[in-house]
């Protein structure tokens, strides 16, 4: 039992020597990547619509997208722009806080990646690490298990990802002048809705609970104390840390 959950930190990247990087590979994840682009498109779409609600034009919407490219720290940001008090809100220390702990999880995806990316040219390997997202990396996986060996792949699912996301953000943004309340749409319950999702999907057992309780309590005591994004980052630096100690402890972690 000891020996599966192990091998669940493991990287799949077996034969990362034979890794190549081409343009049928590009096409190839481009091609696959379609009904993830729909999937961020929609997301997109989501976030644009709310970005009006704190004051984002198109272009600053578009251009956050684009520089973030981060559902979960994009909503959360937001949520933290939104309904914080005045003087955490005017802070961009708590925003860039936000995105920094929500997007941690990438550290690990690039580490995962970098056997297989370490055969590209840096251009390469860092041009598809900046269109990475959850769910081409997701697929990119499955697929290097499967047997594709062209890093061009995560690329071009990458591309297909982004090139939705930056689509659906634009056309929410724009749409967002002719939806006076998003909350009617249910659209201000997306993140609470996403992240439950994705944290039913991640949940790995009972091993997982004190990382799930014990970001809980981080979070609804801070939210006692002062509100917007402060609760976020709590609950991110504490689940992190307990999950880090699981891990470090049952020997996973050098």
């Amino acid at each position: 039992m000891e020996k599966t959950r192990k091998s669940q930190y493991a990287s799949p990247m077996e034969k990362a020597d034979s890794a190549t990087f081409s343009s049928a590979g590009v096409i190839r994840g481009f091609t696959r990547g379609q009904p993830l682009a729909v999937t961020a498109f929609v997301y997109g779409l989501a976030f644009g619509l709310l970005s009006k609600d704190v004051g984002l034009s198109a272009l600053e919407a578009v251009l956050m997208s684009a520089s973030v490219y981060s559902g979960s720290a994009q909503l959360a940001a937001l949520t933290a722009m939104d309904d914080a008090t005045p003087w955490i809100s005017a802070s961009p220390w708590v925003v860039a806080l936000i995105i920094l702990v929500v997007n941690a999880r990438y550290l690990l995806y690039g580490a995962t990646l970098r056997p297989w990316l370490g055969q590209a040219r840096p251009i390469q390997a860092y041009g598809t690490l900046f269109v990475l997202g959850d769910g081409n990396w997701i697929q990119s996986m499955n697929a290097h298990r499967a047997g594709e060996q062209d890093a061009g792949y995560v690329l071009g699912s990458g591309l297909a990802m982004f090139l939705g996301w930056l689509s659906g953000t634009l056309i929410g943004s724009l749409a967002g002048a002719f939806v006076s309340d998003p909350s009617l749409l249910g659209l201000d319950f997306f993140l609470v809705a996403f992240c439950a999702a994705a944290g039913i999907a991640m949940f790995d057992g009972k091993e997982d609970i004190a990382v799930v309780a014990g970001a809980a309590i981080a979070s609804l005591g801070v939210s006692l104390v002062v509100s917007g994004g402060w609760a976020i980052i709590a609950a991110g630096v504490v689940g992190a840390a307990i999950a880090y100690a699981r891990v470090k402890r049952a020997g996973y972690l050098s």
